[in-house]
């Protein structure tokens, strides 16, 4: 995303786009496996629903808000699957995290499972051969959606097709034996669980069972064999050999060797998501759960053709709010058509409070000058408005026994959800900002379960208590104010900026690119 929008700074030197097109898309077609009580994962979690006096139209659903927990759910649900795993991600990393859990999906597939990793292409420069290598295992397909052109830079079809390249597959989706999906803001990469030097991206993810997880497959398969995904043997001119498995088996053992002394190797060999919940480190949460998804046509589409479109089926339920709102949202930019639907609700009654990053905090400029010019019309809509404090990276350790559980010296806030009336939660991939509504393709779950939304509400308060500051008006200039301890302290300016940085903030206001923020 940083990469997507910080291109928009090149809008005034677009030129025509030169003629070129992708190869024939002959992949094959295949589908999700069917839930098969063969499965020791499916038996697991099926005896648990049982013992719940669950029935196939209650979700039971757990909360993953700690990054290494996160990443410990994935990799010990991927060890204990025996029939397919399911991917869907925006970006892919080749860092720490990425090469362990693509260590782990590649030791399923020597057991026999099917593994299908669907990747959007916009962080997988150079990393074809890589790529193709891993895809020759029979067990192990890889696929990539709406591909750049091989043989053009990069940079140029960004500049070139803006507008059109520029509009990407966000969803992050993820499944195991068709019985268990994890949803959420969560990429594969270091800053996401816990393992960056710099970040530590504060997010949120959702795993569920039931029929639901059927919802989630549909909308896989629909992407999975949608024309504009392409297998990877179809985008280069690599020709596997017979010693790229043998090749790449290597490669990843020597890579788990030397990391089974690191930290998410000492946590998966205390922990799966089992003994997650009942150790009580993730809550387990009943009701009723829809997933809500853009068709893969949207970005090939009119942006007119929202019957492609997420947001119409998630407006009414924002709509019939009735008391409260609580709205969490990294990169949030309302748009004139958003603070119009923000005042009509207070208007009506409902508080309406947001919680988004600050100038500091903020991995994406542009998007924060987008969002900074809608905050005193918010305020004195009577919005609430909180911003991440950068600095108070503990507050992503206070779900973790892990001591080292974040080594990041900057918070970011990258979880992507909303609460209504404390009884129905959406956890997704959407940001409330133009991109998501109009541009890229996204995915979430709504959730009906009264303790599911007190729980992240309670935590919502947590939050803006100990991590981030509240806005107010004073004399029509907003002004930032943060309690630590005993003593309260006042901004008159974004936090910990300098001139220079809301010099940059200021100009960048005037750049006319919000539809693609």
């Amino acid at each position: 995303m940083i990469v997507l929008k910080n291109i928009i700074l090149l809008l005034p030197i677009i030129f025509l786009f030169s003629c070129a097109s992708l190869p024939d898309n002959t992949s094959s077609k295949s589908y999700a496996m069917s839930k098969s009580q063969e499965s020791q994962l499916t038996m697991e979690l099926d005896e648990e629903r049982r013992l719940l006096g669950l029935n196939n139209d209650d979700a039971l659903m757990m909360l993953l808000e700690d990054g290494v927990d996160a990443f410990v759910a994935r990799v010990s649900l991927i060890n204990a699957a025996q029939k397919s795993v399911d991917l869907q991600y925006y970006q892919y990393h080749s860092d720490l995290s990425g090469r362990l859990l693509t260590a782990a999906l590649w030791q399923a597939a020597e057991r026999g499972v099917r593994i299908r990793l669907l990747v959007d292409d916009m962080d997988l420069a150079g990393k074809d051969i890589d790529i193709a290598k891993v895809n020759s295992h029979p067990n192990f397909e890889v696929r990539i959606f709406n591909p750049f052109l091989r043989d053009k830079k990069r940079t140029r079809q960004l500049i070139t097709g803006f507008g059109a390249v520029t509009r990407r597959m966000h969803n992050k989706t993820f499944t195991v034996d068709s019985s268990i999906s994890i949803l959420g803001g969560r990429n594969v990469g270091d800053q996401y669980y816990g393992a960056h030097s710099d970040v530590a991206f504060g997010d949120l993810d959702i795993a569920f069972t039931g029929g639901v997880v059927q919802e989630v497959q549909t909308s896989f398969d629909l992407y999975w064999n949608s024309e504009i995904t392409y297998g990877i043997n179809l985008l280069n001119d690599y020709q596997p050999s017979k010693n790229d498995v043998h090749e790449v088996s290597q490669i990843l053992e020597s890579f788990i060797e030397e990391q089974k002394n690191s930290q998410y190797a000492r946590a998966l060999r205390k922990n799966d998501l089992l003994s997650l919940v009942k150790k009580n480190k993730v809550n387990e949460y009943i009701g009723n759960a829809e997933v809500l998804y853009d068709d893969p046509l949207k970005i090939v589409s009119s942006r007119d053709k929202t019957e492609y479109h997420l947001t119409p089926k998630l407006r009414p339920y924002v709509e019939n709010a009735k008391d409260e709102i609580v709205i969490v949202s990294p990169y949030f930019v309302p748009g004139d058509e958003g603070v119009a639907l923000f005042c009509d609700l207070v208007k009506k009654g409902v508080k309406v409070r947001v919680l988004t990053n600050s100038m500091k905090s903020n991995d994406v400029t542009i998007v924060h000058s987008g969002y900074s010019k809608y905050r005193q019309e918010l305020l004195s809509l009577g919005v609430e408005l909180y911003e991440v404090d950068s600095a108070r990276i503990g507050i992503l350790k206070k779900y973790t026994d892990e001591a080292d559980s974040s080594t990041a010296s900057k918070l970011t806030l990258h979880a992507k959800y909303f609460v209504i009336d404390r009884k129905i939660t959406f956890i997704g991939s959407m940001n409330l900002d133009p991109r998501s509504r109009s541009e890229n393709t996204e995915i979430g779950v709504i959730a009906e379960s009264k303790k599911l939304g007190a729980f992240i509400v309670e935590d919502f308060d947590s939050i803006v208590k100990d991590g981030a500051f509240t806005l107010s008006l004073k004399e029509g200039e907003i002004i930032w104010t943060q309690k630590v301890g005993d003593e309260i302290k006042t901004y008159d300016n974004d936090p910990y900026s300098s001139w220079w940085d809301r010099f940059k903030n200021g100009l960048l206001q005037w750049l006319p690119v919000e539809s693609q923020l």
